[in-house]
């Protein structure tokens, strides 16, 4: 280093600039999988770190008996926590499903990067949105100070 040089003195590099070219580069030759973003994306839905989570007990998909002849037959869908039981009904139009025992909850409907969709139980527990889902989506029930969110689940 030459004589009288403070080590760390501006002399025209642009750092943000070389940050810029470098992400531009690693986002070319080692792109982030797109299912590894899902993932980051999820966690991050799940910052409620005391929350319980409630995990799939049923899938009309892999545990269902296929009826013969129907078609667009809606998604059926149990979670567990504990005495929580969350069922809910998936169809193209949104989705309706029930907390059990019935108590009043403020349901979240999460979507991954997009907004989630409030709903409120009714007395019975039930509840609906006409939110369509389109991919990854998980549940997250507040019911006073207890927290249950479900495991993301495709649609």
């Amino acid at each position: 280093m030459p004589e009288g040089r403070e080590p760390f003195e501006d002399d025209g590099f642009d750092g943000d600039l070389l940050e810029a070219e470098l992400r531009q580069a690693a986002a070319i030759l080692d792109p982030v999988p797109a299912q590894l973003r899902e993932i980051a994306v999820a966690a991050f839905a799940l910052h409620d770190l005391d929350a319980r989570i409630a995990e799939l007990t049923f899938d009309s998909v892999v545990d269902a008996i296929p009826v013969r002849g129907a078609a667009d037959v809606p998604r059926m869908l149990t979670f567990q926590a504990g005495e929580v039981t969350v069922d809910v009904e998936v169809t193209a139009q949104g989705l309706m499903g029930q907390v059990l025992p019935p108590r009043p909850a403020r349901v979240e409907v999460l979507g991954g990067p997009q907004p989630a969709v409030t709903v409120d139980t009714d007395a019975l527990g039930r509840f609906s949105s006409d939110a369509p889902l389109t991919g990854p989506f998980a549940l997250r029930l507040r019911t006073g100070a207890e927290v249950v969110v479900t495991e993301w689940t495709r649609a």
